[in-house]
């Protein structure tokens, strides 16, 4: 799972021998108990775990948050959604990886969080985009946090993970774990329970132990038998091994004595209620609870509980304790797992209402009046009720006699208004005319990037035709070595890969940003709309595809020809062919597919629901036409993969793909514009 940073640890290299005169700490453990206590009793990670109360409530926790579903959110204007597109959404609301469900994976790291001080998960992100694919929670028992100056100064917090058992030794840096702590003394890692706790822990586990061996006695105190004269020591030893074997376990209790020659019992020691043996279980119960900052019935204790007060317990609870612990996993994924430039954009939140439901009437009184005043509607109840929305219930009712004392007509006048103004100005068509200006800058710069590119082609891929198929020797001449060596050419990680990264990731990143800035004023929207992540999406995303094109093409001319003279003939006709017509046809496409596709992008952050479809100039073709005025929801495609779109001789359209905007097919000039208003 560590593929990164990994490298084996020779044994001899972990320092001195220990010996007698100088133990290893864990010698030391073993012999004295884990953690220090008073008790007497050996208090560890592991014995801990045994004793219930600290169970019980190390597991309320745990499972507790781990059930509350865990959404990642897109900032709107006004409120927020669900923002089931970025790659973390899945795997924080339903599996981090394919081996765990999400409540499993939060409940294992929130249970180390609290006994271990650290909760620490692997974050695998993809090689070349950083996009993080899994998260695997780590043994905290092999894990330390470790801080690193950097200079000037900054430090950072990094994780070292030791398995000594395997030999594995590997440095996580910041963006390669996801690291959950609790109350500590720096901010970097928390305290554990169990080691703060080790007196209250071992004190309860001697309290459980000393109990068992008391009912393993028949419940009765120790005692001596006394006997008037003096007695051998063989007589001794065999009158005791005589008593235990009658009366010692909780099968032999109560049995009848028979004491001969003056022999007589004398019971030492204090019975259980002298001890106050139950009283002391009932305090440790309670101080485990008072550890972990849980209300007593939490972990069973239900002395001073009742009907009237355990709901106002339970909502302390989620209140306090549970809601500081969902704070610490929501910053922890927002400072670790989301990029500086994501954050302002997403953020992560439980889903807490299930907890705090309470009881049916309470909760149908609260709707009533969230209902009568305005700030739900009947289908905001229907969610938070887990029931699908009804035709209508969408609306919002205030009290007829109720009125803004700010002069809440004029405004809503005013905001009418500016609405016809926003939707009169996207029929005049000034949002269309003001991408075509912009992609008509960003065109030549396009053409221009392309065209390096081509030129850099007919460079590498010429030499690899001159090496491996248009050699005058013929024993050097192999079609597979100039595929194989096409091949690497024209990977993901090489030279051409690498050669439009450079030359499109500024131009496509700055043409969005020039369309953003528009499409945001055409629907009235103030804040930034910020493309940059999409924009280095997007271009990862045709540079894959222009790869896989390119190297299929020339595959194809290789393998098609009869002789290797013909397959190097043509693999130049199709390199020059690249130089002559290629950068021309990609500045047409991108001119009218990324500001397109940008403006959509916009147009969602900026709350618009629906998009129409507007046909552009005199040479739309007939399935163009067909598709002019149509109107869908943003998220609907205008063509589904598969669909069919008739043209005007009878002939089909088949799509290829989703299509959610314009271009559909090469030399279309549409263009989709929001629809404001209905």
């Amino acid at each position: 799972m560590l593929r990164s940073a990994v490298r084996t640890v020779a044994r001899a290299s972990a320092g001195p021998l220990s010996g007698i005169a100088t133990p290893e700490k864990w010698v030391v453990d073993w012999f004295t108990g884990n953690m220090a206590n008073s008790a007497g009793v050996r208090v560890d990670y592991d014995t801990a775990m045994m004793y219930a109360p600290f169970f019980a409530g190390v597991r309320v926790i745990a499972e507790d948050l781990g059930l509350l579903p865990l959404f990642l959110y897109e900032r709107m204007r006004r409120g927020k959604q669900r923002a089931t597109g970025h790659p973390l959404y899945p795997l924080l609301h339903d599996a981090p990886n394919d081996m765990m469900g999400a409540m499993a994976f939060k409940e294992a790291l929130q249970g180390h969080a609290i006994t271990w001080g650290r909760g620490v998960a692997y974050v695998v992100t993809h090689e070349r985009t950083g996009v993080v694919e899994e998260l695997w929670p780590l043994r905290p028992d092999r894990v330390r946090i470790k801080v690193r100056q950097m200079g000037k100064g900054r430090a950072e917090r990094w994780v070292q993970y030791r398995d000594d058992e395997n030999g594995i030794y590997a440095n996580l840096a910041p963006g390669e774990f996801l690291c959950i702590n609790g109350l500590g003394d720096d901010g970097v890692t928390g305290y554990s329970v169990v080691e703060l706790a080790a007196n209250s822990i071992g004190l309860g586990l001697a309290t459980e132990h000393y109990g068992a061996k008391t009912f393993s006695n028949g419940s009765a105190p120790a005692g001596a038998l006394t006997h008037p004269e003096n007695l051998s020591p063989e007589a001794r030893k065999r009158m005791a091994d005589d008593w235990e074997n009658i009366h010692r376990g909780i099968d032999r209790a109560h049995r009848v004595a028979i004491l001969e020659e003056g022999v007589t019992w004398q019971a030492v020691g204090l019975p259980n209620d002298a001890n106050q043996f139950l009283e002391t279980r009932k305090l440790q119960v309670t101080d485990m609870a008072r550890w972990l900052r849980l209300p007593p019935h939490k972990i069973g204790d239900l002395d001073r509980a009742t009907f009237s007060n355990i709901e106002e317990q339970q909502i302390d609870y989620i209140s306090s304790a549970l809601s500081a612990w969902l704070t610490r996993w929501e910053q922890a994924i927002l400072t670790q797992l989301l990029l500086p430039e994501e954050r302002a954009r997403y953020f992560p939140e439980h889903l807490v209402d299930a907890l705090l439901r309470g009881n049916t009437a309470a909760r149908y009184a609260a709707y009533a009046i969230g209902r009568q005043w305005g700030w739900l509607s009947a289908n905001d109840v229907r969610e938070r009720e887990n029931m699908n929305p009804v035709s209508g219930g969408d609306a919002y009712l205030v009290p007829l006699n109720m009125v803004p004392a700010d002069g809440g007509q004029a405004v809503e006048e005013d905001d009418s208004r500016a609405a016809v103004r926003r939707y009169a100005r996207m029929l005049r068509g000034r949002g269309i005319n003001a991408r075509e200006r912009i992609a008509e800058a960003w065109a030549p710069k396009i053409e221009e990037a392309d065209q390096e590119i081509a030129d850099l082609e007919r460079e590498k891929v010429g030499a690899l035709v001159d090496e491996h198929l248009d050699t005058g020797d013929r024993g050097r001449r192999s079609t597979s070595a100039f595929l194989a060596a096409l091949s690497v050419l024209y990977a993901e990680d090489g030279p051409i890969a690498a050669a439009m990264t450079a030359l499109w990731l500024p131009i496509m990143t700055a043409f969005a940003a020039d369309v953003a800035e528009d499409a945001a004023e055409e629907v009235g929207h103030e804040d930034d709309v910020d493309l940059s992540t999409w924009a280095h999406a997007y271009t990862l995303s045709h540079i894959a595809y222009r790869l896989a094109s390119s190297f299929g093409q020339l595959r194809n001319k290789t393998e098609a020809a009869d002789t290797q003279e013909d397959a190097a003939a043509a693999v130049v006709r199709r390199l020059v062919k690249w130089q002559e017509e290629r950068a021309a046809q990609t500045a047409r496409w991108e001119s009218s597919q990324l500001p397109n596709a940008a403006a959509r992008e916009t147009w969602k952050e900026a709350g618009v629901r629906k998009l129409k479809w507007v046909a552009q100039g005199s040479k739309n073709c007939p399935y163009c036409t067909k598709l002019d005025g149509r109107t869908v929801g943003i998220e609907t495609p205008f063509i589904a993969k598969g669909d069919e779109v008739e043209g005007d001789d009878g002939e089909a359209l088949k799509a290829k793909r989703n299509t959610f905007h314009p271009p559909v097919h090469a030399g279309c000039d549409c263009q989709v514009v929001p629809v404001v208003s209905d």
